[in-house]
C-alpha cells in the first residue's frame, strides 16, 4: 500500500501544481504598491466556522505578510460553528504581528463572535449584532455547562489579551481594559442569582460601541476604508483563484459522482477484457480526478485511499482467484463505498457527531452520492457493456477485438492438438492429487485424473479426453 500511497502523492502533487501553473499564467496579480502607500489586505468569512475557515485564516494571513501589508481586514458574517476551529483562528489573530480589523457586516454571532473580540478592531454595519456565544447542539440546544464555562474563559481571556488602557480623569490615571472581559463573558451567558437561568448577551453596533466592543459603524466596507485608511491607500481584496474556482468545480457532489462513474465503469470494462487498456485509463483519470481534489484540499486521509485500493483487490480476487460471489466481493464493495465516501468527508468532524455539534446528515449526503453513483455506473455497465461486448451494437467493433480465430482461417487451438492424444499411454512424473504431470512420447504434460482419484509418481497412464486444454487420465 506504501507504493500506492507514494504514486498518488506524486500525481495529486502532479495535478495540483498543473492547476497553481494555469493560475499563475492565467490569473491576473496586483499591481505592486508604492512604498509609501497604505496596504490592507482584505478577505471574507461567509461561511460556518469549520476546520476549513482556519485554512482560509491560515492561508490568507500568509497572504498578507508575503505582501507586506500594514492592516488585515475581516468581511464577517457568520452564525457560528465548531468551537475548536474558532480557537483556532482566535489563536491566529491574538498572534498576528499586524494589526487585524474586523468588519462585522450582518451577524458575528457565537463562534464569530470570539473571532471578532480576537480582532484589535471591531467595526459594524447597521443593522448588525455581536454576541450569542453560548456552545450549543445542531438543534440549538445549550451544551452542559463544562462547555459554557470553557467558553467563558476562553472568551474572557480573548478581551485581556488585549490588555489594559490608561485612562486620566481629574488628574488621576487609571488604568481600565480595552475590552471588559466581564462583557465578553456575558457574550455565552451568566446565570441569574437564583441560578435557574442563563442570560445571554447580543449587541446591536449602539450597544457594542457603548461597551467598548465597536471602534465605529460604517454602512458599507468601502465607508470604512476611507474613514480608517490614511491617503494613499490600497487595498487588497483575496477573490478565490483559478485553481480554488476548478477545486470547487471538481469536489462538487454532481461532478464527483460522474467522477466515481468513471471509476467503476472502468474496473468493470477492464475485468471483462483483461489487460491494461482504455477501461484502465478511464478508471485511473476518474479516481485521479476524484481523490486529486481532495487530497490538494486537505480532506483526504492515506487511510481512506487505503480502503478504496483494498476494496478494488477483493473485487478482483472475487473474480478471478475465488470466482462466484461470496466474502472477498462483498468486503469489496463496502471497500469502495467507504473508501470513496469518507474521502469526500472532513475526518476531523465526525467526533462532533456523538457530542450532537453536527448531524448525521454530514455523513449521509456523500454516502448517497457515492451509492447512487456505483448504482448508475452499475446498470449502465450491464446494460450497454452487454450490448458492446456481446451484442449486435456499431460500436463493437469498434472497441471490441471480435475477430475469430477459427480453424478455416487457419487457426488450431491448442485443445485441438492436445485431442491427438487422447488414448495414448504414459507415465506419471509426479503424484496425481488428482493434478500433476504425466510423460507421453517424451514431452511433459499437465494432466488430471478423471475421476478424482490418487495416481501414484512412476505409475502408467491413459488419456481418456481433452477438455479446456487439459489432459484427464486413468491408471491400468
Amino acid at each position: 500500500m506504501t507504493l500506492f500511497s507514494t504514486f498518488f502523492r506524486h500525481l495529486a502533487a502532479l495535478v495540483g501544481g498543473g492547476f497553481a501553473l494555469v493560475a499563475t499564467l492565467f490569473l491576473p496579480t496586483s499591481a505592486s504598491a508604492q512604498s509609501d502607500t497604505t496596504r490592507l489586505y482584505q478577505f471574507a468569512i461567509h461561511e460556518d466556522i469549520m476546520p476549513s475557515t482556519a485554512n482560509l485564516v491560515r492561508n490568507r494571513l500568509a497572504d498578507a505578510e508575503a505582501m507586506d501589508a500594514d492592516a488585515i481586514l475581516i468581511d464577517m458574517k457568520t452564525y457560528g460553528g465548531l468551537l475548536d476551529a474558532a480557537d483556532s483562528i482566535r489563536t491566529m489573530l491574538l498572534n498576528c504581528p499586524r494589526p487585524v480589523w474586523v468588519y462585522v457586516a450582518n451577524q458575528a454571532a457565537s463562534a464569530g463572535a470570539l473571532i471578532a473580540v480576537a480582532a484589535d478592531s471591531i467595526y459594524m454595519q447597521p443593522g448588525s449584532s455581536i454576541g450569542a456565544a453560548s456552545v450549543v447542539d445542531q438543534n440549538g440546544n445549550l451544551m452542559p455547562d463544562k462547555y459554557q464555562s470553557f467558553m467563558r474563559g476562553m472568551i474572557r481571556s480573548t478581551a485581556e489579551a488585549h490588555g489594559k488602557l490608561p485612562v486620566v480623569q481629574a488628574g488621576d490615571t487609571t488604568w481600565v481594559w480595552h475590552r471588559d472581559p466581564a462583557i465578553a463573558e456575558s457574550m455565552v451567558g451568566t446565570y441569574s442569582d437564583t441560578g435557574d437561568s442563563l442570560r445571554v448577551v447580543t449587541f446591536t453596533p449602539e450597544e457594542a460601541v457603548e461597551a467598548g466592543y465597536c471602534e465605529g459603524i460604517f454602512p458599507t466596507i468601502e465607508s470604512l476604508h476611507k474613514a480608517t485608511l490614511s491617503e494613499p491607500y490600497d487595498v487588497v481584496v483575496y477573490e478565490p483563484t483559478l485553481l480554488d474556482k476548478w477545486l470547487g468545480f471538481l469536489t462538487n457532489p454532481a461532478v464527483q459522482g460522474v467522477f466515481i462513474m468513471l471509476i467503476i465503469g472502468g474496473i468493470y470494462f477492464e475485468m471483462q477484457s483483461p489487460g491494461l487498456g482504455l477501461p484502465s485509463v478511464v478508471a485511473i483519470a476518474g479516481a485521479a480526478l476524484y481523490f486529486a481534489p481532495l487530497y490538494i484540499g486537505g480532506l483526504l486521509e492515506y487511510w481512506e485511499l487505503a480502503i478504496f485500493l483494498v476494496g478494488v483487490v477483493l473485487i478482483f480476487v472475487e473474480i478471478f482467484v475465488t470466482p462466484g460471489f461470496g466474502v472477498a466481493g462483498i468486503l469489496g464493495i463496502l471497500g469502495i463505498v467507504v473508501g470513496l465516501t469518507f474521502s469526500a468527508i472532513e475526518s476531523d468532524l465526525l467526533r462532533y457527531i456523538p457530542t450532537g455539534e453536527i448531524s448525521i446528515g454530514y455523513i449521509v449526503a456523500p454516502l448517497c452520492t457515492t451509492i447512487v453513483a456505483v448504482v448508475l455506473a452499475t446498470l449502465f455497465c450491464i446494460f450497454f457493456g452487454g450490448r458492446w461486448l456481446k451484442g449486435s451494437s456499431p460500436l463493437r467493433n469498434k472497441v471490441v477485438l471480435s475477430a475469430e480465430m477459427v480453424t478455416d482461417g487457419g487457426f488450431a487451438s491448442h485443445e485441438q492438438s492436445l485431442n491427438i492424444l487422447v488414448g495414448a499411454r504414459g507415465t506419471t512424473t509426479t503424484t496425481l492429487r488428482p493434478a500433476g504431470r504425466v510423460m507421453i512420447d517424451g514431452k511433459s504434460y499437465a494432466a488430471t485424473t478423471e475421476h478424482g482419484q490418487f495416481i501414484a509418481n512412476g505409475k502408467e497412464i491413459k488419456v481418456v479426453r481433452v477438455e479446456t486444454g487439459t489432459l484427464y487420465v486413468t491408471d491400468f
